[in-house]
């Protein structure tokens, strides 16, 4: 089983922004994407953002464009979540997401990726 393992979540005002942060062992080079999906109380699990393993592309949620940046960086096996200007709506659990189908394609459905973080609390207060 693949680690994948996200941090950085917590409390926020609404306006103000967080970073995620997600690790995991596999090699870039072996990974079609990473991506983002958050879960709300009582929701279905929804896409956020998805990146390539190389960085040259990138896929937001309509809800997010603008205010949201994934990025990665290879030399630490880490795929980051930026969070600026924050929104009640964006209250949920943030799971990091492995899609080691072949690529490059930027999926959004999650049962297109392999491996799962336990996903990290953010709450943004109104």
């Amino acid at each position: 089983q693949v680690q994948v393992v996200e941090s950085g979540g917590g409390l926020v005002q609404a306006g103000g922004s967080l970073r995620l942060s997600c690790v995991t062992p596999v090699r870039p080079w072996y990974v079609n994407a990473m991506g983002w999906f958050r879960q709300a109380p009582g929701r279905e699990r929804e896409f956020v953002a998805a990146i390539t393993w190389n960085g040259d592309q990138a896929k937001y949620a309509d809800s997010v464009k603008g205010r949201f940046t994934i990025s990665r960086d290879n030399a630490k096996n880490t795929v980051y979540l930026q969070m600026k200007n924050l929104k009640s709506e964006d209250t949920a659990i943030y799971y990091c997401a492995v899609d080691m189908l072949p690529g490059p394609v930027l999926r959004s459905d999650s049962y297109e990726y392999e491996y799962w973080g336990q996903g990290t609390q953010v709450t943004v207060s109104s």
